[in-house]
């Protein structure tokens, strides 16, 4: 009634051609989410590059404004530290 054989031979290179289909796919998918990848990092490393500036600025800002007035400084300082100090207390 049926050929097995010829059905057997016809799901076998069916089989063939779908995991030939689905690695090419595969393959794609890779190579797509790697290069999506690799402009992300390149992203975040730009944005950390600028932080990296933005921060050294405000860096020598800061040592600049404590060098002109370190007694100022001190007592900001001071004056910060109590305040968090009072606030830890109560919790």
């Amino acid at each position: 009634m049926f050929d097995t054989g010829r059905m057997s031979d016809e799901l076998k290179a069916l089989k063939v051609d779908v995991t030939r289909l689905l690695s090419t796919a595969g393959e794609d998918v890779f190579a797509t989410s790697k290069d999506r990848t690799e402009a992300l990092a390149d992203q975040i490393k730009a944005a950390l590059a600028e932080l990296g500036e933005t921060v050294s600025e405000e860096q020598e800002q800061l040592h600049d404004l404590i060098t002109e007035r370190p007694v100022a400084s001190l007592a900001s300082a001071f004056a910060l530290g109590v305040v968090v100090g009072f606030m830890l207390r109560r919790h």
